[in-house]
């Protein structure tokens, strides 16, 4: 069976529908049940996901996905740093640096 994914509005809306139906007299297991998830992944997601509302949960997603980017191109970068610091200190065609660029570009374009 294969593993759904739940959009961040999706997980505020259940963890919303636990709180109720726990609310109403209901046990937090069949709660959890009713919503159709298991416990464990009701417990990440209220770890994550507990007391923030739905434009907030929108906006972290997206700062986690511009920290993604951010972060690669710091790595691109810092890696581009040290192939010219390399060269200009005159070791172009030293065979350790120039395989392990090929290695990492040829990784980076997969």
């Amino acid at each position: 069976m294969p593993r759904k994914r739940h959009k961040p509005e999706e997980i505020v809306a259940k963890l919303r529908q636990v709180d109720v139906l726990t609310a109403q007299g209901q046990s937090v297991a069949d709660a959890i049940r009713s919503i159709g998830v298991s416990e464990v992944t009701y417990h990440r997601w209220r770890n994550e996901f507990g007391g923030l509302k739905l434009d907030q949960v929108k906006r972290l997603k997206e700062l986690e996905l511009e920290n993604g980017r951010l972060r690669k191109a710091v790595s691109d970068l810092t890696l581009d740093k040290l192939i010219l610091q390399e060269a200009a200190r005159g070791n172009v065609w030293s065979a350790p640096s120039v395989q392990v660029s090929r290695t990492i570009r040829r990784q980076q374009s997969a």
